[in-house]
């Protein structure tokens, strides 16, 4: 098989980039590994050009869910060479951080302070360090994907991968102290007693946990957990890095009507400008002035500047409603499909986010047979999509035609029980964290 230009580029970036890149969910093992073509050299809308000028619709990750409004937004980026033409950086502050700020506070009637920061991982970390200073307490109870830092991946120093649950298994400890043993500890969603046995146990400060992700809440679940934390004087913080702005304009937690003590905002902030906010109670926020949280690029030009605009335009076009109505039209199309070739497939995840997963030992084979051949018809798709307002009703129902014939060779795979290995033309994608070679 001949390589192509972003292969041959991701074999010699593996060799002096641990890792091949900066994060793992664009590594080409986490879809097509020997065949991807792991670099792009233009993107527009939803549509994607790699290194040798191929034309994909991107059905996948749309920058890992950076971009709601398309990429390359000309009124966001209009907004941001204004910014990089009258400075991105000075010894002064920049006053957008501020209207920023108030925007935030704004649409989240229960807050009154933000801090920023720009990546979704060190907004968990500035979060967990508030609520642990405002509480007084060490202990975290977790509940979700919540990035890279030692108090996150402390969890599996418990008990073996007690983080497989949430997100990506075998995420490694290396390098993590081991003296944060037993200072986070996970729950598992809509399990409330497996929350209330840790807080009754340990000595807990804060409660930290996405709305949802890919269940809905039963039974109450988000109320109760606020009640708990009420009583128990937590701080309850919800990370709505990948859920805000999907289902409502600001938090997931608006349409459930639970409000938390803290809430974090990334990703879709600033349509593929790092920006990320941390915002929340006053009397919360406060203690971020006992504690030293602070990073000089935290106070550049170009993030606040292109969160701002973007906010104001999902504001104007109800971007929310526009991507939830085309993930339910997804949902159900897939359904349908699943059906007429006899599939047990489990549909998840937000509208705005469908996934779905094969229940069958083959899941993974399926996957990587999915993203091979929907590479060939030009897609970049695969088990999930996050939709974005440039995804039309045209480019969804063309991809919706071209998956169809895809699900039904799986379909006669399962009928005929062929082997799905002699369709596949390299090896099956990874499903989590593994060391590359």
């Amino acid at each position: 098989m001949t390589i192509n230009k972003g292969q041959k580029l991701w074999i010699k970036a593996k060799k002096i980039i641990p890792g091949g890149g900066m994060l793992l969910s664009k590594r080409s093992e986490m879809f097509l590994p020997d065949i991807w073509p792991a670099y792009y050299s233009k993107a527009k809308g939803c549509e994607i050009w790699d290194l040798e000028k191929n034309h994909y619709f991107d059905l996948s990750l749309m920058g890992v869910g950076t971009n709601i409004l398309g990429y390359c937004n000309d009124e966001v980026d209009k907004t941001v060479q204004s910014v990089i033409l009258s400075g991105n950086m000075s010894t002064l502050n920049c006053p957008e951080e501020v209207q920023l700020a108030e925007l935030l506070i704004d649409m989240h009637s229960w807050s009154d302070m933000v801090r920023l920061a720009r990546t979704g991982g060190e907004a968990n970390a500035i979060a967990v360090r508030i609520g642990r200073a405002a509480s007084g307490k060490d202990g975290v109870a977790i509940c979700g994907y919540h990035g890279w830092h030692d108090w996150y991946l402390s969890v599996n120093h418990n008990e073996n991968d007690g983080l497989s649950d949430h997100l990506l298994p075998g995420l490694s400890t290396a390098g993590v102290p081991k003296n944060l043993k037993n200072t986070t500890f996970p729950f598992k969603y809509n399990d409330y007693e497996s929350l209330k046995k840790i807080v009754e146990q340990e000595s807990i400060g804060v409660i930290k946990m996405e709305v949802y992700r890919n269940e809905t809440p039963k039974d109450n679940f988000l109320g109760k957990v606020r009640d708990l934390a009420t009583k128990k004087n937590i701080v309850l913080i919800f990370d709505e890095c990948t859920s805000g702005f999907r289902q409502s304009y600001g938090g997931l937690h608006k349409v459930f009507n639970i409000d938390p003590d803290i809430a974090i905002y990334g990703k879709a902030l600033g349509n593929g400008y790092a920006i990320t906010a941390i915002l929340g109670r006053k009397e919360i926020m406060e203690a971020a002035q006992n504690s030293f949280i602070s990073s000089t690029f935290w106070t550049e030009r170009i993030g606040p500047s292109a969160a701002i605009k973007t906010l104001n335009i999902m504001r104007n076009t109800k971007s929310w409603e526009v991507i939830s109505q085309k993930g339910k039209l997804i949902k159900k199309k897939w359904n349908d499909i699943f059906l007429k070739y006899n599939l047990s497939v489990s549909i998840t995840g937000i509208d705005a986010l469908p996934a779905f997963s094969f229940n069958s030992k083959y899941n993974l084979e399926y996957k990587t047979f999915i993203t091979q051949e929907m590479l060939k018809k030009g897609y970049l798709a695969g088990t999930s999509i996050y939709l974005s307002t440039a995804h039309t009703n045209e480019i969804i129902n063309t991809y919706l035609i071209e998956f169809e014939e895809i699900i039904e060779k799986i379909g006669s795979i399962e009928e005929n029980g062929l082997k799905i290995e002699d369709l596949l033309d390299g090896p099956v994608c990874h499903s989590g964290f593994q060391r590359l070679n």
